[in-house]
């Protein structure tokens, strides 16, 4: 929501306040204020000028020659807007003038003809061309008539303001509109706020005799208000008007159209104004939409309805998708003469549903989908009438067309002064909450110790006694709430086993040299099941944001891939990345997601970079292996965790191992597959993703220390010849089994697959070490070990001792 604070200033006196120290006062009560807009952007020395003639310049055909009354004289401007003529009053930026973005205006030659200073379009002064009304989208913007040269253009525009832009959350819908917002500041400040006068002459005829009102479905349209005004003449909004929806992210259209938006901002209560000669019937009905209706919304998009959007007809075919957008049909035009004003209360899960549907969000549904004032519905409708009266002419009927079944009455809530301090933990006088209920606008009765409070319709997020415990806190002031520490027979707290646990990877992988990110848990649906460990059934948001954010995820890669690409593409060419966060695979029996705490890693370009020495690798599997080894092994689980080639979906078939713990499968590592590589736009990377939780909670006998040795170890190396296709993990598998408890390490340091091999052979070697830590081994103890060795390599890995 944006807040011009000149607009404010109808509604509230700020009491001279800065517009950054009443950004900081609503920041403190509970809404946050984004950011503090200058308007200006600090430009100086721009004004009003009246160009007197128009030339075309002799050297250049889309220059033109312009002379230019700016108050003081009358200068001359080159200006190559294709919409500059004489007559026309405009903003004129003087030399010396600075622009936004810190651009100085000189005097300067343009093909010879000198130019002093610059003919503007509203663009060049930072607004932003999606705002500026469709007939200066392209060229200058051209001022009232009755605009005096040499005035300060910045009044005039009204860019001499502060906006002040609000993060507001779902539940604060009634701070969606000036009045909203005022009714806050008021509270804030303790200022009265002043309403909007209405009050406008309307004309003998009835309302009720031109335009007939039928609703078919009460409970999606409890309300529906509608005003009749003739003899309009549609036209340019006034100046004021326009540059308030522009600074409230509207953009200007017509003077009608205008009024039902700039309500739309005032009131909170989004409106629609249909020509009435368009409608053709003269009546409305509200009703659902037959199967396969069609309707071209006010986009030119044509949209197909279905049975349970609710729809605004003229009794024979749809008008308005009811809350979203009106339709092409019934729009308000130049040659439009009679309009109707609607102002209506929708069903927000039905606006919401139909909204989503098709992917159609306005202005107008993001606030009834939230909950609009039942008591501002009517009232909205009266003073857009009121201005439509003034500002474009025309003669409002008398009365309104209406269907009125809406429940307007307040929510009763009752609190007792005791519970609100009990929960805020503090001693706040009961004078000084009633004054603050005055102070938001809540009627409110003490009696018996209690209060029973009538939350106003606007504050539809006032329901239970704890909404009043946050409203009495947020005024009052948080920063008012004592700090203490808490109190309890227990120690102080500490970190769980698993968290302690937890932090050791997160630590190890930082040491490493791997960054820790931290990613969405939604993803979309096409991604949701890429890359996980384990095949489970998807869990789906009901009301989803997006479509790239609707389903709960099952692997941390593809978002840590996402990150890697969003790096690479600005230039920073080596990525490291992990994350430890939870999957979420089917459902628990008590039917909510059931969550499992997972550690990834991404890594892509150069792993060592040191240019000095001459020293420069790039990541490869092993370097990634190595990471997980050193993990398992920080973790204490590296007699326990086995690696085996495997495919994986999406990782390169010939680099892929899985990993098992005590024979399980707990992850895997390996290279993304070239396919998926291209598709990213990243290079050579590797990936790897395993079930932490598994890691941290295996079981593990109590370490017990171990003495350094006393007595020497004896070493023996031996090559194997195997098949090509045999694993080294194998074979290390079968010494480490048939060793005994006198081997201690196996490592291999060697692979050769050269000539000197026969094909499909290749040679394996590996050192074995020997030891006992109570006395020296003799050679006849190690022979036998040794050959124990031998014999199952033999047997079982159908290994040959290399000649």
């Amino acid at each position: 929501m944006l807040v011009s604070t000149k607009w404010l200033a109808d509604y509230i006196d700020t009491k001279g306040i800065a517009p950054a120290d009443l950004a900081e006062m609503i920041t403190r009560s509970g809404i946050e204020v984004d950011a503090v807009i200058d308007r200006s952007h600090g430009m100086t020395n721009v004004v009003v000028g009246h160009v007197l003639e128009r030339v075309k310049h002799p050297e250049a055909d889309k220059l033109a020659i312009c002379q230019v009354d700016v108050g003081e004289e009358v200068t001359q401007i080159i200006c190559g807007a294709p919409n500059v003529a004489a007559g026309q009053k405009v903003i004129v930026a003087r030399p010396g003038a600075v622009l936004p973005g810190g651009i100085k205006i000189k005097k300067a030659k343009l093909r010879g003809e000198e130019s002093n200073g610059m003919i503007c379009s509203l663009q060049e002064l930072a607004i932003e061309g999606k705002l500026v009304p469709k007939a200066y989208a392209e060229g200058i913007y051209v001022l009232p008539e009755d605009s005096q040269p040499g005035a300060d253009a910045l009044e005039l525009l009204g860019l001499n303001d502060i906006v002040l832009e609000l993060g507001l959350t779902p539940n604060r819908s009634d701070a969606m509109s000036m009045l909203g917002v005022a009714y806050e500041v008021g509270a804030i400040i303790s200022e009265e706020m002043k309403y909007p006068e209405v009050n406008y002459v309307s004309s003998s005829e009835v309302a009720e005799n031109v335009l007939k009102l039928r609703v078919e479905d009460m409970d999606a349209n409890p309300m529906y208000v509608a005003k009749v005004v003739k003899n309009v003449v549609i036209g340019e909004s006034p100046l004021w008007l326009q540059q308030r929806l522009m600074a409230a992210g509207v953009r200007p259209h017509n003077n009608v159209v205008d009024v039902t938006n700039y309500v739309l901002m005032e009131y909170g209560q989004p409106l629609h104004a249909f020509d009435y000669d368009r409608l053709q019937t003269g009546e409305i009905v509200v009703r659902t939409a037959h199967a396969g209706e069609k309707i071209t919304t006010l986009d030119d998009q044509e949209r197909e309805l279905q049975p349970h959007h609710l729809v605004i007809t003229n009794g024979q075919e749809a008008v308005a998708i009811a809350g979203v957008m009106g339709g092409a049909n019934s729009e308000v035009h130049e040659g439009t003469t009679t309009v109707v004003i609607e102002s209506a209360y929708f069903n927000s899960a039905s606006v919401r549903q139909t909204s989503k549907d098709h992917n159609l969000r306005s202005d107008a549904s993001s606030r009834f989908e939230k909950g609009v004032d039942p008591n501002r519905v009517e009232a909205a409708a009266e003073r857009a009438a009121q201005l439509i009266a003034e500002l474009a002419g025309g003669e409002v009927l008398h009365g309104s067309v209406k269907v009125d079944e809406l429940d307007k009455s307040q929510k009763e809530v009752v609190v007792s002064p005791d519970f609100i301090n009990n929960r805020l933990g503090m001693k706040i006088p009961l004078e000084e909450m009633t004054s603050i209920l005055t102070r938001l606008k809540f009627d409110y009765e003490a009696a018996n110790g209690l209060l029973y409070i009538n939350a106003p319709t606007r504050r539809q997020d006032i329901q239970i006694e704890e909404d009043i415990v946050e409203e009495i806190a947020r005024i009052y002031g948080y920063d008012e709430i004592p700090m203490t520490l808490p109190v309890g027979e227990t120690t102080q707290g500490g970190l769980t086993p698993y968290q302690a646990q937890r932090r050791i990877v997160r630590n190890y992988l930082e040491s490493a040299g791997l960054h820790q990110a931290i990613t969405y848990s939604l993803t979309s649906k096409e991604l949701a099941q890429s890359f996980a460990l384990e095949s489970a059934p998807v869990t789906e948001l009901l009301m989803p944001m997006s479509e790239e954010r609707s389903t709960l995820r099952q692997s941390l890669i593809p978002h840590l891939l996402e990150a890697a690409t969003y790096n690479v593409a600005r230039k920073a060419d080596s990525v490291t990345l992990f994350e430890t966060g939870s999957v979420f695979l089917g459902e628990t029996a008590e039917g909510l997601p059931h969550e499992e705490e997972h550690v990834a890693a991404v890594m892509t370009g150069k792993w060592l970079d040191h240019s000095w020495q001459g020293e420069r690798k790039t990541v490869d599997f092993f370097v990634l292996k190595g990471i997980v080894e050193g993990l398992v092994a920080k973790l204490g689980l590296d007699q326990f965790v086995t690696f085996e080639q495997a495919q994986v979906d999406g990782l390169h078939p010939g680099r892929t191992a899985v990993i098992k713990l005590a024979g399980k499968f707990v992850g895997f590592v390996g290279q993304l597959h070239p396919t998926e590589q291209k598709k990213r736009d990243l290079k050579e990377t590797y990936v790897m993703e395993l079930n932490l939780a598994k890691l941290v909670t295996f079981s593990l006998e109590p370490l017990v220390y171990t003495p350094v040795p006393r007595f020497p170890s004896i070493t023996r190396d031996i090559a194997l010849v195997v098949e090509r296709g045999q694993a080294a993990g194998a074979l290390q598998q079968i010494i480490r089994s048939a060793g005994g408890k006198l081997l201690k390490d196996v490592r291999i340091f060697d692979l050769y697959e050269g000539d000197k091999m026969e094909p499909g052979q290749k040679s394996v070697a590996f050192s074995l070490t020997y030891e006992d830590p109570e006395r020296t081994l003799t050679d006849e103890e190690v022979v036998k070990a040794h050959s124990k060795v031998l014999k199952a390599l033999e047997e079982q890995g159908n290994a040959q001792l290399r000649g």
